[in-house]
């Protein structure tokens, strides 16, 4: 192993770790992705830096990784979020790999790359906007009625819908449905009543 490799380990190992452990899991609770996120790294990594060592061509690397990609997206549901995860921890085994000869310009993509999910998924960001796909029990023939009917349902305001599929045998919707949850209300503080004294 040359010496930029030897530094660049760490340093990806170092920057999958915060973006899956210190990111992803204490956000989102899920240890199989978090898992998966970790593998991938490290093996994109370790195929990146033989690659490069065996000086085959780059666009047969990216094209390997985009099979890749295109396979694991595709066996298994998983959100746009996760998609989102999935690209990052991929990009940093490449960057670490490939760019090991430039260790400045590495741990600065690698930084940006972490830097950016961290603040794209800050839950004071993620938590104003949530995506649902309501079926409703009832046929609204008017928006803004069938609006109404959803925030109501959802406790929260509709900022956009989209009626994916109306059923008028069974009198159901499906609504594709983009909302913003009300903030709770705060508790009102209990007032306490003095006993009265006796003498």
């Amino acid at each position: 192993m040359s010496l930029a490799l030897a530094l660049a380990l760490p340093i990806n190992l170092f920057a999958i770790t915060v973006l899956a452990c210190a990111i992803y899991y204490r956000r989102h609770h899920r240890t199989d992705l978090a898992l998966a996120y970790v593998a991938l790294n490290v093996g994109v990594f370790a195929v990146s830096a033989l690659m490069l060592s065996q000086q085959v061509s780059l666009g047969l690397a990216f094209g390997l990784f985009g099979v890749l990609s295109i396979l694991r997206l595709r066996s298994d549901q998983i959100s746009q979020r996760d998609v989102g995860y999935y690209f990052t921890a991929l990009a940093l085994g490449l960057i670490n790999g490939i760019g090991s000869s430039r260790p400045a310009v590495m741990i600065a993509l690698s930084a940006l790359l972490v830097l950016t999910m961290f603040v794209a998924d800050h839950p004071r960001l993620a938590n104003r906007s949530r995506h649902r796909v309501v079926v409703l029990d009832t046929v609204h023939r008017d928006e803004e009625r069938l609006r109404e009917d959803l925030e109501r349902r959802l406790g929260a305001r509709v900022r956009k819908l989209e009626v994916v599929d109306t059923d008028y045998v069974r009198e159901t919707m499906t609504v594709d449905v983009r909302f913003q949850p009300l903030p709770s209300p705060a508790a009102a503080p209990e007032r306490t009543i003095p006993l009265a004294r006796t003498r």
